[in-house]
C-alpha cells in the first residue's frame, strides 16, 4: 500500500465488524468487503475503536484453539 492507496483496515472513517474463525482468532474487517469463508460475524458493526477494544477484551489469548487444547490453560 502507498498514501495513494490507504489501508482500508487502517481507516478511522469506515464502518467496521469483528470476524471469528474455527481457531478463534479474530479479525477486524470493513463492512465493505464481503466476509470471508470460514470466519463469522462476532462483533458489529461498529467504527473501528469499538472493534479493536472488542478484540481486545475478548481475545485475551493469542493462540490458535488447537494449540490451547493441546498445551492447556495458560
Amino acid at each position: 500500500m502507498n498514501d495513494a492507496q490507504p489501508n482500508p483496515f487502517d481507516d478511522e472513517s469506515l464502518t467496521f465488524l469483528v470476524l471469528v474463525n474455527s481457531q478463534g482468532q479474530h479479525s477486524l474487517w470493513p463492512t465493505f468487503a464481503p466476509e470471508p469463508a470460514g470466519w463469522r460475524r462476532l462483533f458489529g458493526p461498529s467504527d473501528r475503536n469499538d472493534c479493536v477494544k472488542f478484540v481486545d477484551e475478548h481475545w485475551t489469548d493469542m493462540r490458535p484453539q488447537s494449540l490451547r487444547d493441546a498445551s492447556g490453560p495458560r
